[in-house]
């Protein structure tokens, strides 16, 4: 996946620009997927990928959470992420932050799919 330059805002570029960085190194398989990140101004979305197979196995987001912080909301999305993996026999799982910095609400969802279960 190469880094194309793209019409918008600086700072969206700059976050394509690591996310493609950070995919040309990880990659999910059917043993151990990935969990990909995406976080907007209002929400947050997780989900877990096999990248063999192009499919995604489970997805959460914080759209339905009404009460909180966003970093709340976070590491809820994290807990009901690992839950619906171990639904599915997932215990370990390979982390993409989408280009996003490891801080604040990336790092309370990564969190909270630790204190769920999932090893990274």
């Amino acid at each position: 996946m190469a880094y194309q330059k793209q019409t918008g805002s600086k700072r969206k570029d700059s976050r394509t620009h690591r996310h493609a960085r950070i995919r040309s190194h990880l990659s999910g398989t059917a043993k151990v997927p990935r969990l990909a990140v995406f976080k907007s101004n209002r929400y947050i979305y997780a989900q877990i990928i096999n990248d063999e197979k192009g499919v995604t196995i489970v997805s959460a987001d914080s759209r339905k959470e009404k009460k909180g912080t966003m970093i709340e909301k976070s590491a809820r999305v994290g807990e009901v992420i690992a839950s619906l993996a171990k639904e599915k026999k997932i215990n370990s799982i390979v982390f993409d932050r989408g280009g996003f910095y490891f801080t604040g609400h990336v790092k309370a969802l990564a969190d909270g799919a630790r204190k769920g279960g999932l090893k990274f």
